[in-house]
């Protein structure tokens, strides 16, 4: 009797069957009712340890043209990016590897409070607790890996169209 192997799982969660599929979005537009510039610009610094997420998230704006995208892998280079380009949306990771995202939330709860600024939290775990805490604190929302083109244009366009 043959059994099915079991599939691959990537360090991110990703299955590997998954894998392609997401890629493929990378490739799509991702479809609105407006042309892909017509409201979308602005900066974007993305707090995230993994290499693999940042590309993706890369290549989903990329039909966003005027929006710009930095990256800090580490909590206290991406506070320190957050205060130096005054960007317009954080998208944070919850796990970096020298703080949680909700101690960046806190480190930049006054920059949340004075700027208005739109705090996306990016995780693979289900609604936790530090979801929960990072929100009490002023992050926006929260959006679950892999997200979906769709779910992160709706988030983008919530906080660079306001």
């Amino acid at each position: 009797m043959l059994h099915a192997p079991s599939p691959v799982r990537l360090c991110c969660g990703l299955s590997a069957h998954a894998l392609p599929g997401v890629l493929g979005q990378i490739m799509q537009p991702a479809s609105t009712p407006h042309p892909p510039d017509a409201e979308l610009h602005g900066k974007v610094v993305y707090i995230e340890d993994a290499p693999m997420y940042f590309e993706l998230v890369k290549g989903l704006l990329r039909p966003h043209r005027a929006v710009e995208i930095l990256h800090a892998s580490t909590g206290q280079e991406g506070v320190q990016l957050v205060r130096s380009e005054l960007p317009d949306y954080v998208l944070l990771d919850m796990h970096l590897p020298d703080m949680s995202g909700l101690d960046v939330v806190r480190m930049l709860s006054e920059d949340i409070a004075s700027r208005r600024l739109h705090v996306a939290i990016l995780t693979g775990d289900t609604l936790s607790i530090d979801v929960i805490k990072a929100m009490s604190l002023g992050a926006s929302e929260y959006l679950v890996k892999p997200v979906s083109a769709q779910a992160l244009e709706k988030s983008l366009r919530r906080a660079l169209t306001r």
